[in-house]
């Protein structure tokens, strides 16, 4: 139970984040002066957890194997962060959240095309749903407009490939070494890819800005205390369990967008967001379950 709410505490985090990113966004900040401070902020955290872990456990495991991982967990965080704040610049914290939490079902389109995997009609039938509720939550079956920009749209997905990435190359890092050592490797390798896509002087006004505080509230949530919840929270938390209390970052961000932002949504938004949570929780929960049944 406890790893569950630590996850659950993750993934409310993280939705928190996006929707305090999306006030910078609002007051001129660029995606990626978020991202990066959400990383450097991050970091900071982190290598006071590392410090406190060596103080009490003694040096952690660090070797060459680990900090590829961790910079190749590096390369997703990058994407994750700095694609999201994109997509929710383009249409809105609720949507690009959404679409983030949609990824998996792409990743398995992939693992099709290339026959890593064989389809069944369970997932073809949850593809379609997820591809039917993109369509309504995006808008782009309207003839005039869709309520999200064809780049909104990538970057919502791009930045859940960038989190897959980071989940993949994290888990292989804590296998070859400290998880406590790699979590700040991979921050500071999204931190130094982000840099230079970043306007300098905009990165240097943060501190001295009105909105740091926000920027460290970013940070923090988005950036380090999530992280930690969640690395603790797996090692205790079935797969299954995780993947259904994930579903708590879009519908943080969907509520922190209308009550906070003044965000709306359509009726027909409303439904494609149903059909993609529920689409991807339930695919989520099958392969799992066979994968299981197969062990």
């Amino acid at each position: 139970m406890t790893g569950t709410l630590l996850v659950m505490l993750a993934s409310l985090q993280w939705g928190l984040a996006g929707g305090f990113g999306s006030l910078l966004l609002q007051r001129d900040w660029t995606p990626e002066a978020v991202s990066f401070w959400r990383a450097l902020v991050g970091v900071g955290v982190m290598l006071v957890w590392l410090a406190l872990s060596w103080w009490r456990r003694g040096r952690p495991t660090v070797n060459r194997r680990m900090a590829m991982w961790a910079m190749l967990a590096g390369c997703g965080i990058a994407a994750n962060f700095t694609f999201y704040f994109i997509s929710i610049s383009e249409s809105s914290v609720a949507v690009a959240a959404t679409l983030m939490y949609s990824a998996p079902i792409f990743v398995f389109v992939v693992s099709f095309l290339t026959g890593a995997e064989r389809p069944s009609l369970v997932q073809w039938l949850a593809m379609a749903v997820v591809m039917g509720g993109i369509v309504l939550l995006t808008g782009i079956y309207r003839a005039d407009a869709g309520v999200v920009t064809p780049f909104g749209i990538a970057a919502g997905l791009l930045a859940g490939v960038g989190y897959a990435f980071f989940i993949f190359g994290f888990r292989f890092a804590a296998l070859h070494g400290s998880a406590t050592a790699a979590l700040p490797m991979a921050l500071a390798t999204a931190a130094l890819l982000i840099l230079p896509l970043a306007d300098l002087s905009t990165l240097a006004s943060v501190p001295a800005s009105a909105d740091v505080s926000l920027f460290l509230l970013v940070g923090v949530l988005g950036g380090a205390l999530s992280f930690f919840c969640y690395v603790v929270g797996v090692r205790y938390t079935l797969p299954t369990m995780a993947s259904i209390v994930a579903m708590v970052e879009p519908v943080t961000a969907t509520l922190f967008g209308l009550f906070v932002l003044d965000e709306s949504l359509t009726l027909p938004q409303v439904g494609g967001m149903l059909l993609i949570l529920g689409a991807v929780t339930g695919i989520s929960l099958l392969k799992h379950r066979a994968a299981t049944a197969s062990e």
